[in-house]
């Protein structure tokens, strides 16, 4: 029997990884199960993993064979690795690629199998079955153009990843040529992982590429990967944001790094409705309807111009109705960047099927240690409520609970503490709760950003925040996503929605954009003790904790 005490890795029959946080191989191996595994817990001591099907199709569409994702496990398994996994893991595996969706004759396509039984069952396949057309011989059938996503969408959900080398329609030809410097006259250069990126995407510019998703943390530079994919294709380019915000950021970096002029790069948004080879809108645009009753007034955008290339910014966002108009989108190329595939909604596997797999991901470690990203110290303050307030928590039902734990007065004293702790750094305070922001606001004088926020003030507090004139900013979850302040260093989260981990992830990525001097970020979250809060904390932390990242606890009361 097997036994290898140095080893920090247990394997079991169920797919569920343990692995000890203890011992000298604690960070080599988690790193190692980041690739192809999913953290699910992450107490103290022992961290648990899941093996999916879907972390194990994105591992193998990125490159990670079979055999590697095996010899991770029995490398590092402190027992025997029940027989059960690793023929598990290559027959999921090796689903990737068994389905190949191949350009026909006159304008179809055609699905193959690699054996005449997948291609039966397959056509057995109650979801299948309208989407496809005549079966050609044992291992091929023919599928209608339209029905290209659909099916990959419909396979996938039970357990029929499809490999699509059926190819892209080219769009409109646009040359798009990269500046150095930038017109303010930045010295700047692709990094090298950026670079990667780009090619991992691009593929040999036919089919093996031109779909999927890059993942960076916040601060790592996905725009330019944006950019740098659109100077590769030279084609006519949507951009989806999650704000306007965003959107002009993106706008600004196009036209400050490339030779495209603003006549060439419009805005699709409530104020100015401009198409133009490069257009930018925003996903609250796509799916606003006049009632719940009605279509998607906007969603003909995707259909006003002949693109080459839709970018999907924020991916893991990507609201469930443009699922619908994506699925129709095959024969265009389609990017997602995001810093984490995590949905809260479940729907990775739309993600996967209908934008692509995953093409590039690198470990938020990896940059922290090249200097790309800050340096992140996580602490985690823990308050107790006062008598009144346990009372009411005490009766109260789960939603109520969370609100007044979320909002508990006694994090006011914290935050004096803080703020006089980094006097001289530029400070977010971020939360959920509308009220408990405008209380902080007020008793510490701060500006405010909510969803209420004019654009046009909000533009005005970001750039005054960005020039040192503001020290502090509150801001609600419009402050989330896509939002560049690179001097923030420190972050004080005072609520958060419930156990969001794309939340924490992307709430700690508002700071983590490379400082001068000690290059240190300080992402400190407040919670109430011996509450839900304090459960859901520990899901918010998940993702951040699978990347590396350790929350130190102190708890001021003692």
């Amino acid at each position: 029997m097997r036994y290898v005490p140095e080893n920090p890795l247990i394997v079991q029959s169920d797919h569920t990884l343990l692995l000890e946080t203890m011992g000298p191989h604690f960070k080599e191996v988690r790193d190692a199960l980041v690739r192809f595994a999913e953290l699910v817990k992450s107490p103290e001591y022992v961290y648990t993993y899941r093996v999916t099907p879907l972390s194990l199709w994105n591992a193998a569409a990125a490159g990670l064979s079979p055999e590697e994702a095996i010899d991770i496990l029995l490398r590092w398994s402190k027992y025997e690795v029940p027989p059960n996994v690793p023929v598990s893991i290559r027959d999921t595996m090796g689903r990737y690629g068994r389905l190949k969706l191949r350009p026909g004759p006159a304008g179809s396509l055609i699905l193959e199998a690699s054996d005449e039984a997948l291609m039966t069952e397959i056509c057995s396949t109650k979801a299948a079955i309208p989407l496809l057309g005549d079966r050609i011989n044992k291992t091929s059938v023919r599928v209608p153009v339209g029905h290209r996503g659909e099916l990959k969408q419909a396979l996938t959900a039970v357990g029929h990843p499809v490999e699509d080398l059926a190819g892209y329609t080219d769009g409109e030809a646009l040359q798009i040529t990269v500046r150095h410097p930038t017109v303010n006259g930045l010295d700047w250069h692709f990094r090298d992982y950026q670079l990667n990126a780009i090619d991992s995407f691009y593929g040999d510019g036919l089919v093996n590429g031109g779909s999927g998703v890059v993942v960076l943390p916040c601060g790592a530079g996905k725009t330019l990967v944006g950019l740098g994919v659109m100077t590769r294709l030279n084609m006519k380019t949507l951009i989806l944001c999650t704000n306007v915000t965003a959107l002009r950021q993106w706008r600004e970096e196009i036209l400050q790094r490339t030779t495209l002029e603003p006549d060439q790069v419009a805005e699709y948004t409530g104020d100015t409705k401009d198409i133009a080879p490069v257009t930018l809108t925003t996903y609250q645009m796509l799916t606003w309807r006049r009632s719940r009753t009605e279509e998607f007034v906007h969603f003909g955008l995707f259909n006003r111009a002949n693109w080459g290339l839709i970018l999907y910014d924020e991916v893991h966002l990507l609201p469930a109705p443009v699922f619908r108009s994506v699925a129709q989108l095959q024969a265009r190329r389609r990017l997602g960047l995001t810093a984490t595939l995590v949905r809260e909604d479940g729907k990775q596997g739309d993600v996967f099927a209908l934008i692509g797999p995953k093409r590039f991901d690198m470990p938020w470690k990896d940059l922290e240690h090249q200097g790309w990203i800050a340096s992140a110290s996580c602490t985690e303050i823990r308050v107790g409520l006062s008598e009144d307030d346990r009372l009411r928590y005490a009766v109260a039902d789960d939603r109520e609970k969370y609100r007044i734990a979320s909002t508990n007065p006694r994090k006011g004293p914290v935050i004096d503490e803080l703020l006089e702790r980094h006097k001289g750094d530029r400070v977010l305070i971020l939360g959920m709760y509308i009220e408990q922001l405008e209380w902080m606001a007020a008793r510490w004088r701060l500006p405010i950003i909510t969803g209420k926020t004019p654009q046009s003030q909000r533009d005005k507090l970001f750039e005054a925040f960005r020039h040192g004139d503001i020290p502090a900013l509150v801001i609600s979850k419009v402050g989330n996503f896509s939002v560049d302040l690179p001097d923030a260093s420190v972050a004080i989260q005072v609520s958060g929605t419930w156990g969001s981990r794309q939340e924490e992830a992307q709430r700690l990525g508002r700071i983590l954009r490379p400082k001068g001097g000690e290059n240190v970020a300080h992402f400190y979250t407040v919670i109430t003790r011996d509450s839900n809060e304090q459960l859901y904390a520990e899901k918010r932390q998940l993702f951040l904790t699978e990347q590396g990242y350790a929350y130190r606890i102190e708890s001021p009361e003692g």
